[in-house]
């Protein structure tokens, strides 16, 4: 049976909680035993990391140690996958910039704050995009600080949004996957809080990366 780790805590803004108890049963019922962490000491034991299948930080802020940050990303390089959402997995750990490097991706600013904004798919091939349409959500629209080695399956436009006109018509990326080292590493700045996966494509979208991530 495959493994999933998932490990929430940091801002409760962003209900790490109840998203967590969201996406975790989903990765459960498709045959992943699952075990979900409020302590960021599941990050200490590298040997441990290294015999799962797939990690999910849902930790807003905070700070790694040397030897998390060492042990997470070790066990990525050799091929376990990581996946996440929104400011749980990119507004992770601030300092620790190895992860960063893995991840592809830093939240700087959500402009306007919550409102309307569309989501475009761009890649109708992938597997964690096929079949899928353009849609809308109200929630916030990540800028975000992205790696241009990521490959990019779903992306924003910026509108006219008061106080950053400088930012109007700046296309961000939303949904990418990557690799680093041996390990697949997906992301989606979506899932603001828990009734963002209310939207049936986001709570989809979520759900394929996180399996296509998954050694």
């Amino acid at each position: 049976m495959k493994s999933a780790l998932f490990v929430w805590g940091g801002w409760d803004g962003h209900e790490p909680k109840q998203c967590v108890e969201i996406i975790a049963p989903i990765i459960e019922a498709a045959g992943y035993k699952v075990e979900i962490s409020d302590s960021l000491s599941s990050f200490d034991d590298v040997e441990k990391l290294k015999s799962l299948d797939l990690i999910v930080p849902a930790w807003t802020g905070g700070q790694l140690t040397p030897q998390q940050e060492q042990g997470i990303t070790q066990a990525v390089h050799s091929g376990v996958g990581i996946g996440g959402w929104h400011g749980g997995t990119c507004d992770a750990f601030r300092g620790n910039t190895q992860y960063q490097f893995m991840t592809g991706g830093q939240w700087v600013s959500h402009p306007g704050n919550i409102h309307k904004y569309k989501v475009n798919i761009i890649n109708h091939d992938d597997p964690i995009t096929a079949g899928l349409n353009d849609f809308e959500i109200e929630s916030e629209q990540y800028y975000m600080h992205v790696d241009p080695s990521n490959e990019v399956l779903a992306n924003t436009t910026f509108g006219d949004i008061e106080g950053t006109a400088w930012v109007k018509g700046c296309v961000m990326p939303v949904v990418w996957k990557r690799v680093y080292g041996a390990g697949k590493v997906f992301y989606s700045s979506l899932g603001h809080v828990a009734k963002d996966f209310d939207v049936p494509e986001v709570k989809e979208i979520t759900k394929r990366g996180l399996l296509w991530a998954s050694k």
